[in-house]
């Protein structure tokens, strides 16, 4: 069989819009029933932006990626918080933070060796899911008493907009805090 002819088709021309064809409506926004916005209450133990649950001893909530610095960094964990606040801390880990470092395999053994160190506070998650970001966001929320320690810039973004809450991270070799007025009193490094 051979090809069938393509035969052109003359004067067709693209339908062109006038002004008297009718115009499509556009849909009418609706509020639906004067939209509810929630605002997050703030606790009453800020004073406008100092929080005054903070006081030693300092609760430290320790992210995955935290640790791994450290090692890099060769510093220790407990003895550079008490280096950096100079004050008694209780490092914290959460059970999404341990099930992180474990997926993490062998590469990061000493990580997770670290983080069952005895000296180290559990804290157990009862939400499903172990992802520990959303973890950690939730729980400093709920509970404006802890100092999150962490290397994440997308984490420190997050935390920073809840308010009252200062954040831990590794600068220069050695532990800094953010937020915490008592701190740069003492001796850590200024930001």
């Amino acid at each position: 069989m051979g090809k069938a002819k393509k035969t052109r088709k003359f004067a067709e021309v693209k339908r062109m819009l006038s002004p008297k064809d009718m115009k499509p409506t556009k849909p009418q926004k609706k509020k639906d029933e004067e939209e509810v916005r929630h605002v997050d209450k703030t606790p009453a133990a800020l004073f406008f932006r100092y929080n005054t649950q903070l006081g030693p001893p300092y609760q430290v909530i320790i992210d995955t990626n935290f640790i791994n610095f450290s090692i890099r960094n060769k510093i220790d964990l407990v003895k550079g918080m008490m280096d950096c606040l100079y004050a008694e801390c209780t490092p914290c880990i959460t059970d999404c933070v341990m099930a992180e470092l474990e997926k993490l395999g062998q590469k990061y053994r000493v990580a997770l060796k670290i983080a069952k160190d005895p000296r180290i506070e559990r804290l157990p998650c009862t939400h499903k899911g172990t992802y520990a970001d959303d973890c950690i966001c939730e729980r400093v929320k709920q509970h404006r008493c802890y100092i999150v320690a962490t290397c994440d810039r997308d984490l420190r973004r997050r935390i920073r907009k809840i308010a009252g809450v200062p954040i831990m991270f590794i600068q220069s070799h050695r532990y800094s805090i953010e937020r915490l007025p008592e701190a740069t009193i003492g001796g850590a490094p200024r930001v």
